[in-house]
């Protein structure tokens, strides 16, 4: 099995308290888990297979030192189970919590969980992970960064578990936790969405496309990116410059998805530059965000991550070389101490450093630096 970039730090805080695992479904998180606890196999729960769940709600726990209970969080009363647990069994098991949803969002209600766990993200495979040889870069970017279609090597098998992955969040994880009446309406929405990418993303037209409430479409999103189906970022607001700031885009964990090349490209970074943020917020607790630049002046620059509201890094992806964006000149004079880049996806141009301080450069040079 590939030791997955996080699995040293759940090691390292299984020894304080319990670990929090959230991702998207298939990500890696039960194989990483079971990776995590042999020999002790048989400290590994499943609430989804029924024996698994008796031996849960009968308290019939394992001797193993180690527990990992996987997607206990569709159990109601699953936060009351595990505080009682960790304050009875504190300094004699490590326990582990995995699920397919945001761990953080389902903790809220009943007894507080607060000082007990880490809580941590699991990520898609990414150049990092496999390599930034051209052909796993092309395999990664045609496939996907999910570990079965990635590993398979296969275009038609990857379609084919894209289509069915989509069909069992719905039908499994979110009617597990959410209300949702109108599942097929939702199911349009989730076929929809990928066309969409790269774009401010309207809720009304949406409303209007599918004939529901404003409501419902944004809880909808919400639920979605709740599920870890997609992700959204909010453009960057400056006194230096007139922002736009209510208007968000969203990208999908999932890039495969994208038929159009160079918005899946624009998808393909967003996911490795979120994957960053969230691994140093979770391991290193640092104020850190993925946003986007769009001024009142229809200035636009993809991607610009901020530290403690300043931004560091400026990102704009350009499929194909070509001359540096004046958007991405613009925002670099403003912001002069950020790092910015131009990306794009030609193995045969140069990089080369431009009179502005400007990186332009092939995506694997920026992105192998990352996680």
């Amino acid at each position: 099995m590939q030791i997955r970039y996080i699995t040293k730090q759940i090691s390292k805080d299984l020894a304080r308290k319990m670990v929090f695992l959230g991702g998207p479904r298939q990500v890696g998180k039960t194989t990483l888990a079971k990776h995590l606890i042999e020999p002790h196999d048989g400290g590994y729960l499943n609430w989804d297979i029924p024996e698994d769940r008796e031996r849960i709600l009968e308290r019939k726990f394992p001797t193993d030192p180690v527990w990992v209970f996987d997607e206990i969080h569709k159990y109601r009363q699953w936060r009351n189970l595990l505080k009682g647990i960790y304050d009875k069994f504190k300094g004699d098991k490590s326990i582990l919590v995995t699920g397919s949803a945001r761990l953080d969002y389902y903790r809220y209600g009943g007894d507080s969980l607060q000082g007990r766990y880490h809580y941590l993200r699991l990520h898609p495979l990414s150049v990092a992970e496999v390599g930034a040889r051209a052909e796993n870069m092309q395999r990664l970017f045609e496939l996907g960064g999910f570990p079965e279609p990635y590993f398979s090597g296969d275009a038609i098998e990857a379609k084919r578990w894209s289509r069915e992955y989509r069909t069992r969040m719905i039908r499994d994880d979110i009617l597990s936790l959410e209300q949702v009446g109108d599942i097929g309406t939702l199911e349009r929405l989730v076929i929809r969405l990928p066309e969409l990418v790269g774009s401010p993303l309207s809720i009304n037209a949406i409303r209007e496309d599918l004939l529901v409430a404003h409501k419902t479409v944004a809880r909808w999103l919400d639920i979605l990116e709740r599920m870890y189906a997609i992700f959204r970022i909010s453009p960057f607001g400056s006194p230096k410059i007139r922002a736009v700031r209510k208007e968000q885009k969203h990208y999908h964990f999932d890039w495969s998805l994208i038929s159009n090349r160079s918005l899946r490209f624009e998808n393909f970074v967003a996911s490795h530059l979120l994957k960053w943020v969230h691994f140093l917020e979770d391991t290193e607790g640092r104020d850190i965000e993925l946003r986007y630049f769009r001024d009142t002046d229809k200035r636009e620059v993809d991607f610009v991550i901020t530290e403690d509201g300043i931004p560091k890094i400026l990102v704009e992806c350009k499929f194909s070389n070509s001359r540096i964006s004046d958007h991405l000149i613009y925002l670099k004079r403003k912001f002069p101490k950020a790092e910015a880049w131009q990306l794009h996806w030609d193995e045969m141009e140069t990089s080369y450093v431009s009179a502005e301080g400007i990186i332009v450069a092939h995506a694997g040079e920026l992105l192998k630096k990352l996680c």
